[in-house]
């Protein structure tokens, strides 16, 4: 990945770098970037910095599309994006995103073991063609309502959003696609297995790059004039921050879904059996969303020193500029966590979740790493934005020195910023 910045516009003062936000993958764990946004929001009024957008630079990867494409829609009012954002959240049930009715989960969960267990002849036996193991489709109901992605354009108008990108990666041509919405003169770029198409985004866009693979269906996007089916972006993804570099961020907060270095897993009684398939599943969804993302953060950290150490000549002659990075990510294994708190799921998704090796004990050996994806109810959600508010409240100098703000509050007159804030994100829904 080439971390090339584009040069400021001749004339154009700026007196900050610009900014731009990552938010990747993981299902339900994406609540945890509400959490950390949250805490942003509340240090963002304590600075007074209430004046500007301060992400104009915005790619979202599967979950985190959702949560992306709500600061864009609503880019000209951040603190009432991130107060949505919260409220959404907060009121998930898995009902909101995939349906858990006993019928619905049954015959799901059913076609796919009784093809694994005899084989595709019964498939053809029965016309059995399983698009996917959950439907998603209230979720496709809940973001059409909550969301309305032709703001996008009026914020790229009014010059309060610069950019906005979100991933998908293609079943039918194997490329890795990044769709980008912009003002900006970019070049759409093009890299082994990965490339780059201006478009207006909708809500198509965010149903593609969210859907998980196996477990949601895949999405029909138009590519080069021909239609190609299209699954979570978070697959083959293998430089998740590019995407923000080449739309032109000088400096970039990623917010991760998984711990960037997670420790050894804790060796269960039991350990010793065969995995099941959900320990499998679990283990190759925190390959697809959380690996990709913690190698592009060493390789973009390895430029950065790299760039250092070269004479200030050398450094000016190249297209090269090192990008200064915050990452904030999750203390706790949320894997753990999911296990605390799956016994929150619906009984039907239990039963369902149960054929496939989830026993409901509540440690890592009987998959709670695929609940921790799946678990969009109260209890697990709470404890994300509670987690994700606490981890970046404990790195509040760095957030502060990131985005230059200062470390003591001004003189504020809390009418006034009532008054700013006295739309709210309601009006604009």
């Amino acid at each position: 990945m080439l971390h090339a910045v584009p040069k400021p516009l001749s004339g154009l003062i700026r007196s900050q770098p610009v900014t731009g936000l990552i938010l990747t993958g993981g299902g339900a764990r994406a609540a945890y970037q509400v959490g950390v946004l949250a805490a942003i929001a509340q240090l963002r009024r304590d600075a007074g910095a209430t004046q500007h957008n301060p992400f104009p630079i915005i790619s979202g990867t599967s979950a985190g599309a959702i949560n992306a494409s709500t600061l864009a829609c609503h880019a000209d009012d951040f603190d009432g994006a991130v107060d949505g954002l919260v409220h959404l959240w907060q009121g998930l049930h898995v009902e909101s995103i995939y349906r858990a009715d006993a019928f619905e989960a049954v015959k799901s969960g059913a076609r796919w073991v009784s093809m694994m267990s005899l084989g595709w002849a019964l498939a053809r036996w029965t016309r059995s063609r399983p698009r996917s193991l959950l439907d998603n489709g209230p979720l496709r109901e809940l973001l059409g309502r909550y969301l309305r992605m032709d703001r996008i354009e009026s914020m790229l108008d009014g010059g309060h959003l610069r950019a906005l990108a979100l991933t998908g990666s293609s079943y039918t041509s194997g490329q890795h696609v990044t769709f980008f919405q912009t003002h900006h003169h970019i070049v759409p770029w093009l890299r082994e297995q990965r490339m780059a198409v201006q478009t207006q985004l909708t809500l198509a866009h965010l149903m593609a790059s969210a859907a998980i693979p196996f477990i949601f269906p895949a999405e029909s996007l138009e590519l080069d004039g021909m239609p190609e089916w299209f699954g979570d972006g978070s697959m083959r993804q293998s430089a998740p921050i590019s995407p923000a570099v080449h739309l032109g961020a000088e400096r970039i907060l990623v917010i991760g879904a998984g711990r960037m270095k997670e420790p050894e897993g804790r060796r269960y009684k039991g350990a010793d059996e065969h995995p099941s398939m959900a320990q499998i599943a679990g283990h190759a969804l925190s390959n697809i969303f959380l690996d990709a993302l913690a190698v592009d953060v060493e390789r973009l950290r390895r430029i950065n020193r790299t760039l250092a150490l070269l004479p200030h000549e050398t450094r000016t002659a190249t297209a090269l500029r090192p990008i200064e990075l915050l990452v904030i990510a999750p203390s706790r294994r949320l894997d753990d966590l999911a296990g605390e708190h799956q016994a929150s799921l619906p009984k039907s998704v239990r039963a369902m979740l149960r054929a496939f090796g989830v026993n409901g004990k509540g440690d890592k050996t009987n998959g709670s790493a695929l609940v921790s994806y799946l678990l969009f109810e109260p209890s697990f959600v709470n404890e994300l934005i509670n987690l994700g508010m606490s981890d970046t409240l404990a790195k509040r100098a760095e957030v502060q020195r990131f985005f230059g703000w200062p470390t003591r509050a001004p003189q504020i007159d809390p009418a006034s910023l009532r008054r700013s804030r006295s739309a709210g994100f309601a009006a604009k829904v």
